[in-house]
């Protein structure tokens, strides 16, 4: 079932691609141009997008593999304030009868 979604999915995107071969003309500064496909256009938006994404996520990503590594080395050894911290196990209230 997941390969056929993935390839509706992908006939969608052929299609949409097909639909848009329109030449399109980025103007830069200092009079420079580029001109390309609309869909390649796209294309080079969306995957400069997502490189962005993962570099802005690779600092959190990494910070919590090391904050994993420190805990694994220690032994997962539970912290002071996790130990002083609880009054015992909760318990529900009592129903009067």
């Amino acid at each position: 079932m997941r390969i056929v979604v993935w390839l509706i999915f992908f006939v969608f995107l052929l299609a949409f691609a097909g639909k848009n071969l329109d030449p399109v003309t980025l103007r830069f500064y200092l009079g420079e141009s580029w001109q390309a496909p609309l869909i390649v256009v796209l294309l080079a938006f969306f995957a400069a997008g997502a490189a962005f994404g993962m570099v802005a996520v690779s600092g959190t990503l990494l910070r919590q593999r090391r904050e994993i590594a420190r805990l694994r080395r220690e032994g997962r050894k539970p912290r002071e304030a996790d130990l002083q911290g609880g009054s015992g196990p909760l318990r529900p209230p009592a129903i009067d009868a």
